[in-house]
């Protein structure tokens, strides 16, 4: 085997990619190119394609037990990630996931998240949290996970004969040249691609931060950091196949189907394996399961399988003969037809033999690219590199400590000002990472799914900065009014001019001299401790509106505080709350043909989306709404949403960890179950909020509605839609006055859904962050937009969930 490349260059990027995964997630390695066995790592859940029956199912093997995988029809290709796994159907127009860490029921209940007649499936790959196929015609689509790896796919002008995937990355051979091309986030993916250069390659497969791969020449060759250790003395063509794990891999020798495998201390022995011969294998993050050749079973071994030691194996009970390749109506006339493929198909298709069990005629390789290998000794010309590369570099980084020294002693590195942006910064992600450029608008939208954004040590310096720093109740910006110009503007508080009520007052739409319509709630006046507690309403509000500045929050015009009177003053909302328009059947009959739209709910989502995030994770200090609801989103002259109504908010923790205030405090209906029963407070609380303003967007309905329309049980909205959207039943929840979405907005609506189903499960570290949430509903949007189609339901997902 020869590792990539033979210069002091790899050294340095092995050095960066051993520190890229110390700020990553649990390395994730159920993964690779499709096929008909995969593993899902994260709960040791093994899935395969059924052999010899009329129809070519699923069925996987979970926790001792076979659990069918609804539906009950043919698929072609699957593939495994952390927590799901994904499968093609055969025909290939459509692709579906499942979800391994639900155990609602005996079966693995699907989400579709692509479906196309004409534009058909070849193959699917899925990474740690997200899902990348190959149409027929060699075109990449990919989703869920990283918002960059779907935004940075390549374009349908290039083609490519093979795919792989790993965290947060995927991989694929292009047709024409044979060379390597990746995308996903950019430190790992422009590594690996500039690591394989212009080599012509005959096949790769990924497992974590790890790509290995067959050249053209029959050497394997890999892009690793180091942890693998490899052997160094493999002959041409010896291997057919590869499967990596964390810190391990194997290969299948192509002599004789024998499967040897290196790595993790010995730790993958493969004495329990002598003699047997294998057609395909899968590893997860520290054990392999491979497909046998004589009787099509499974086994599995390595130290991360349940209930097996060191030399022995196990057999998954499957009790089924296992497809060691998809049927289809191919000729097979490139590699020829596998042994036994009618019965095999059960008449249904063909299998064709694996092109990799062909030794290929060796081409020449590039005439940029060096030869691979076979010492395993370094010239010494390498020996002097590395080290005069190790001198630079310990200089280099000498002087880079000395650097960051100096900016925490002087402080020159951190920023002296509140950050108070109305434009939301993009963050790029991988793992825990975190950065902040751009804009909400911007197409570097915050990645998703399923990392949490940790605050920087630069940023927490500056919040408790600028929490012991001034103490001032009023901002510079928020002007003082006095009550007699206020009561001019609302015709001295007229009922006319009353629009609602917030949670400290009443709401009422004034005008001041200069023209400016606005709306001006006004607390109550009487000494009570009703009083008491609108005055700290009152305070709250002030004391966040008037430092926060985002398009999608309301904004803070002003106040009055004249004896008992507290008022506040904001920019009208033409358009009303949210609330009004779902359930105010008067006001839905009059004008709301502009909210019965999908691609405007979503819209409607995301804004209030971005607004919660921007009080999480860019306000300083960050801020918990505690009242998500839909009557306190509030729609201007333009249906933008905005985040309203700060009287029950409360500033985040110091620390990472939850807080308990003195009472749960919120609306029934929306408040987050957590906080209410055990009165502990994240900012997951506003999560669920939202995830409850989704399913009113989706059903139409209240968050708390009688099953009657004259009456009846009172019901959780909650309680209503998520059996239905588990179920795959979505359509039949939908609300009506918008009609039935179009096949592009139902791809859009079931990843809103999804994403619902996620915001709203009771616990709350079972919750996606908003971070998360604003990438699906960015997706979702695009996906109206667009033709092509998308993920369901996030990782969420787990995708969704931190």
């Amino acid at each position: 085997m020869t590792k990539l490349p033979s210069t002091t260059t790899s050294f340095s990027v092995a050095v960066t990619v051993i520190l890229i995964s110390l700020c990553l997630p649990s390395p994730a390695h159920a993964l690779g190119s499709g096929s008909t066995l995969a593993v899902s790592y994260g709960s040791a859940t093994v899935c395969a394609v059924v052999a010899a029956q009329p129809t070519q199912r699923l069925l996987c093997y979970q926790g001792g037990t076979i659990r069918a995988v609804e539906p009950n029809i043919s698929f072609s290709s699957i593939s495994a990630g952390q927590s799901f796994f994904c499968g093609i159907r055969s025909g290939g127009y459509s692709l579906l996931c499942w979800d391994t860490n639900f155990s609602y029921n005996s079966n693995f209940v699907p989400k579709r998240i692509y479906y196309n007649d004409t534009v058909l499936l070849s193959s699917v790959s899925v990474g740690s949290n997200h899902v990348c196929a190959t149409t027929v015609q060699g075109q990449i689509n990919c989703w869920r996970g990283d918002v960059n790896i779907s935004k940075n796919a390549p374009s349908g002008e290039l083609q490519f004969k093979s795919l792989t995937s790993g965290i947060d990355f995927s991989c694929g051979i292009l047709t024409n040249n044979k060379t390597v091309r990746c995308w996903g986030i950019n430190s790992i993916s422009n590594q690996i691609q500039t690591s394989f250069a212009n080599r012509s390659m005959f096949s790769i497969t990924a497992g974590g931060n790890h790509v290995c791969g067959i050249d053209s020449n029959g050497f394997v060759i890999c892009y690793e950091s180091g942890q693998l250790n490899f052997p160094l003395n493999s002959a041409a063509f010896e291997y057919s196949a590869l499967s990596l794990g964390f810190n391990h891999g194997c290969a299948i020798r192509r002599l004789n189907g024998s499967v040897v495998c290196w790595g993790s201390q010995g730790e993958y022995s493969v004495n329990g394996i002598r003699g047997i011969s294998f057609e395909s294998i899968v590893s997860g993050s520290n054990f392999t399961c491979g497909l046998t050749t004589s009787n099509f079973s499974v086994i599995c071994w390595g130290p991360g399988w349940p209930n097996v030691s060191n030399d022995s194996v196990s057999l998954v009970p499957f009790q089924q003969e296992i497809l060691p390749g998809p049927c289809d109506n191919s000729s097979c006339s490139e590699c020829g037809l596998y042994p036994q493929s009618d019965r095999l198909c059960f008449g249904n298709g063909n299998i064709c033999k694996s092109c990799q069990n062909v030794v290929p005629t060796p081409s020449a390789p590039p005439p940029s690219v060096e030869p691979p290998r076979s010492s395993s000794s370094p010239s010494r010309e390498l020996t002097r590199g590395l080290l005069a590369f190790a001198i630079v570099g310990s200089v280099g980084g000498f002087a880079g400590i000395c650097t960051v020294i100096y900016c925490v002693w002087t402080g020159a590195c951190f920023g002296k000002k509140k950050v108070h942006n109305s434009v939301q910064p993009t963050i790029t992600r991988g793992g825990s990472r975190a950065g902040s450029n751009g804009g909400a608008g911007s197409n570097n939208s915050p990645p998703s799914r399923s990392a949490t954004i940790r605050r920087q040590g630069s940023r927490l310096l500056t919040m408790r900065r600028q929490r012991s720093g001034t103490s001032s109740k009023h901002a510079d910006r928020a002007e003082e009014f006095l009550l007699a110009e206020l009561a001019a503007a609302t015709n001295n508080f007229s009922l006319e001019n009353k629009i609602g009520a917030g949670s400290f007052g009443v709401v009422y739409k004034g005008k001041l001299p200069d023209g400016q319509e606005v709306a001006i709630k006004r607390g109550e006046t009487a000494k009570t401790k009703k009083f008491q507690e609108k005055e700290s309403a009152f305070d709250s509000e002030l004391a966040f509106l008037s430092r926060l500045h985002h398009k999608h929050l309301v904004r803070l015009v002003g106040y009055c505080e004249e004896k008992d009177e507290r008022l506040l003053v904001y920019d009208y909302m033409k358009n009303g709350a949210l609330y009004d328009h779902l359930h105010d059947r008067n006001n839905v009959e009059k004008s709301s043909s502009v909210i019965n739209s999908w691609k405007m709910r979503i819209k409607i989502a995301l804004d209030a989306a971005r607004g919660i995030e921007y009080l999480h994770n860019y306000a300083v200090p960050p801020i918990i709404h505690r009242d998500i609801k839909s009557s306190n989103i509030l729609l201007d002259a333009q249906w933008t949403a905005r985040v309203s109504d700060f009287g029950l908010s409360m500033m985040g923790p110091e620390s990472e960890r939850d807080f308990r205030p003195m009472k749960a405090a919120g609306t029934v209906g929306y408040i987050d179950p957590e906080y209410y029963g055990l009165n502990v407070l994240t900012a997951k609380s506003d999560v669920y909020g939202l995830g409850v303003v989704l399913l009113e967007l989706l059903t139409g309905k209240r968050a708390i509605f009688k099953d009657d329309e004259s009456g009846g049980t009172p019901v959780s909205l909650v309680d209503f839609a998520v059996p239905a959207i588990m179920a795959g039943e979505l359509v039949k929840i939908l609300d009506r006055r918008v009609g039935p979405p179009e096949i592009n907005e139902a791809e859009a609506v079931e990843l809103v859904a999804y994403t619902a189903m996620h915001c709203v499960n009771l616990e709350g570290k079972e919750r996606p962050t908003m971070a998360d949430i604003v990438a699906n509903l960015e997706r979702a949007l695009d996906i109206c937009d667009h033709s092509h189609g998308s993920i369901s339901s996030s990782g969420i997902v787990s995708i969704a969930s931190d």
